[in-house]
């Protein structure tokens, strides 16, 4: 549970009271195969799926990783994929860095890899867009969840997934260029934080 401080006291902020039931439903099948595979033993592979692998799969990646070490979940490994590449959209590490990750670019380009950490002695989170099916990704035996409803509607069939959850986000896009852009950003990023908080802290035992 080594986070850096400022991360792990906003992970102490998380309030489970703001999921609702219908919510706590969608996130139940995701928790029991977490449950069953923790309980199996082996590794246990997390692919989150967005169409182009900008934003909401990347918040989920990334907090994923981060709540499974917190809550001491082991052998847990998080990935993220589209249905296309594009870039990791900077508003993204912008909001991460807001609560306490470390966040490094490490090339330059159009589709720039970041390293993202959540604790000193842990290693970096690798950012960048990239297909669901790249070579960075696991080709089976993972979990596929599916983070848009478009990318949900779109790949009724994931290769190598051996299940597949939607729990899908609004797009915090719809607000790009607005005033309420960096408010939309901080809101979408911590839901996801106490969701999939909720979901590590109800498997941990």
């Amino acid at each position: 549970m080594d986070l850096y401080p400022a991360l792990q006291e906003f992970i102490k902020s998380l309030n489970f009271q703001e999921i609702s039931e219908e919510r706590k439903a969608t996130l139940q099948p995701l928790m029991d195969y977490l449950t069953e595979k923790r309980n199996v033993g082996g590794p246990i592979r997390l692919n989150f799926i967005c169409t182009h692998n900008s934003r909401r799969s990347h918040l989920s990646q990334v907090w994923a990783q981060t709540l499974a070490h917190y809550y001491g979940i082991q052998n847990l490994v998080c990935y993220s994929g589209g249905t296309e590449a594009t870039a990791l959209f900077p508003k993204v590490t912008e909001v991460l860095q807001e609560v306490g990750f470390r966040v490094q670019q490490l090339s330059e380009g159009n589709n720039p890899i970041y390293g993202i950490k959540y604790s000193e002695n842990e290693p970096a989170i690798i950012g960048f867009s990239k297909g669901m099916d790249h070579e960075f990704n696991p080709v089976s035996a993972f979990a596929a969840i599916m983070t848009c409803s478009q990318a949900d509607e779109g790949c009724p069939f994931v290769p190598g997934a051996e299940k597949r959850f939607p729990i899908t986000y609004e797009d915090p896009k719809a607000y790009d260029g607005t005033p309420l852009q960096h408010e939309k950003y901080q809101e979408r990023s911590r839901q996801i934080a106490t969701e999939l908080c909720y979901v590590f802290y109800n498997i941990k035992a």
